[in-house]
């Protein structure tokens, strides 16, 4: 008896041992446990504009890099190294959309350097003609509109000519856009046409439900009446959104994203940064700021 005993009570101990032993020794660990991460879920998207961290590389590493550092999409800007530009042929276009179409990441779109703004009305019918080509093109790769923008106020005609003239091109353009299924996204850009008010205006010019804005996270978002108010000006015409480096302290990158939450924005918001030579991490390291400005981690 006191043998059995004994060894009762040898196995029992070696039982309650073994129980205290975690099957997979990092489970010990701080935040081991959650393996899944503890980010919950956005309800903004997140994305890349190729200009100018992702200039070089072409659509399967645009692919690879979007995957690996959890980006939902990304805007090819156009002449980079992902070459995808209007002089693809039709079985080009079909392999591009393929790619994407198969993997975890969205085109949304494609960005141009098309603008609206000069005086010289051959030009702006040439720019307005190019733009419907890439709209085709966008149509073709499964993207689902195309970046444009102003670059300036001319000084040779008055300012309100030059806003209406923008107006009136973008909803040609909008129509253009509206039997492909595609969006026109007004870069706020350019020195005038970059503050707010001017946007507004020519918003109010083109007036179609296919041309909206991409707000571009300039310092002259905060100039006259503020961020708020200037965000109010546009908030039910944003389209997309670009974002520099999140880390800098002049920009509220943090009330940006809120609004954009409080407004039930649903679209992306895009990383437009500067190259590195450790880009998916810095990518990682973006979308960990983008989630942690939301309380997201």
């Amino acid at each position: 008896m006191q043998s059995s005993r004994r060894q009762f009570l040898v196995a029992s101990a070696a039982g309650v041992s073994a129980a205290l032993v975690p099957l997979n020794p990092r489970a010990a660990e701080p935040g081991a446990a959650a393996s899944s991460g503890f980010a919950k879920p956005a309800t903004l998207k997140l994305g890349l504009v190729t200009y100018n961290l992702a200039k070089d590389w072409n659509v399967p590493t645009v692919i690879k890099n979007c995957t690996d550092a959890k980006f939902d999409g990304v805007e090819l800007r156009t002449s980079h190294g992902h070459k995808v530009e209007v002089d693809l042929s039709a079985d080009q276009r079909r392999e591009v959309r393929k790619r994407f179409a198969d993997s975890p990441v969205q085109l949304m779109g494609l960005g141009s350097a098309f603008d609206y703004h000069t005086p010289d009305l051959a030009r702006l019918r040439k720019d307005i003609e190019a733009t419907k080509d890439y709209l085709q093109l966008s149509h073709d790769v499964g993207g689902t509109g195309v970046k444009v923008r102003p670059n300036g106020l001319p000084k040779e005609v008055s300012v309100e000519k030059t806003l209406d003239q923008i107006g009136r091109s973008l909803r040609e353009l909008g129509q253009y856009a509206s039997g492909l299924g595609q969006q026109i996204r007004l870069e706020v850009h350019g020195e005038g046409t970059s503050f707010l008010p001017n946007i507004h205006t020519i918003m109010s010019v083109a007036n179609h439900p296919q041309v909206g804005v991409c707000w571009n996270s300039n310092q002259s978002d905060l100039a006259g009446e503020g961020f708020d108010h200037n965000f109010d000006l546009v908030k039910n015409r944003i389209f997309s959104v670009h974002m520099r480096d999140l880390y800098l302290e002049e920009y509220p990158f943090r009330r940006l994203l809120t609004r954009l939450n409080e407004v039930g924005f649903r679209g992306y918001t895009m990383a437009e940064i500067s190259e590195s030579k450790d880009p998916v991490r810095v990518m990682r390291y973006f979308r960990s700021l983008w989630l942690a400005y939301q309380n997201l981690l």
